[in-house]
């Protein structure tokens, strides 16, 4: 099953990072958001991404095209024909798809323009800022399950977002703009998707996945919540950043569940 990662969005709310580069190159200690967002997937063993870029989105490109020198121990000759000379390496068993879905387009367009890359199966999708130590395996188990076309990580982090209406069998009813009151559900990504969806999303650069197809998916009764009770955090802002690397620093990343 691939894994579909939204990181075109410019991160406006992170500007004084965000200025220099796209949203999911922001580093958690020596490592971007992206990187730990694709090692939480890769513990359990889904190591087959396909990224969504498009604000500055060669940097992501540049990135992983250097990702082996990266974490290489590399000798340049200079005096025997510019030779290389990699000494030690570690790698990562990743296949990595990296597809320019448009600097100004909305989530709903980068995903139906990704449809060739993911086939007619299931595929998961997540967002390129939220970390997380959702249990992916229990995630697919539940959606496999179910058998609805949809299902949404939901989870409890207070009256910062909007919120979920979610009734009877973990049916997702509605979404709720933000409100001041805390201890709703709301959507934290980790979502899993049959093929089904792409009937739900309009060819249309402004089409919001979180608007339309998915709020027409909740009406036809086929989205479901996977609720967590356990660690997550989007880096929105820089006081988040700040909280992520502090809880790296600290040895205390509770998404870091690949060691």
């Amino acid at each position: 099953m691939k894994v579909v990662i939204l990181a075109g969005g410019r991160g406006t709310r992170i500007s004084e990072e965000s200025i220099v580069k796209p949203k999911p190159m922001i580093e958690i200690g020596d490592y971007p958001i992206l990187w730990h967002i694709m090692k939480g997937y890769s513990a359990y063993g889904y190591k087959d991404f396909i990224i969504c870029c498009g604000y500055k989105g060669y940097m992501i490109k540049e990135y992983f095209a250097d990702y082996y020198l990266h974490h290489a121990d590399v000798t340049f000759d200079f005096a025997n024909h510019n030779k290389m000379i990699v000494n030690s390496h570690v790698t990562e068993p990743w296949r990595v798809t990296l597809v320019d879905t448009g600097v100004n387009t909305e989530t709903g367009e980068r995903i139906r323009r990704v449809k060739e890359y993911i086939g007619q199966e299931p595929f998961m999708l997540t967002y390129g800022d939220g970390v997380s130590d959702v249990n992916i395996k229990q995630l697919v188990e539940f959606h496999q399950k179910h058998g609805a076309v949809g299902t949404m990580t939901a989870v409890q982090p207070g009256g910062r977002f909007g919120v979920l209406g979610i009734e009877g069998q973990n049916n997702i009813t509605k979404f709720v703009e933000k409100s001041k009151e805390g201890g709703g559900w709301i959507n934290a990504g980790f979502m899993v998707l049959n093929p089904q969806i792409f009937q739900y999303i309009k060819e249309n650069d402004n089409e919001v996945f979180e608007k339309g197809p998915l709020e027409k998916l909740a009406g036809d009764g086929q989205l479901k919540a996977f609720k967590h009770d356990g660690f997550w955090h989007c880096m929105d802002t820089m006081r988040d950043k700040i909280v992520l690397n502090d809880m790296w620093d600290s040895g205390k990343a509770p998404w870091k569940v690949w060691e």
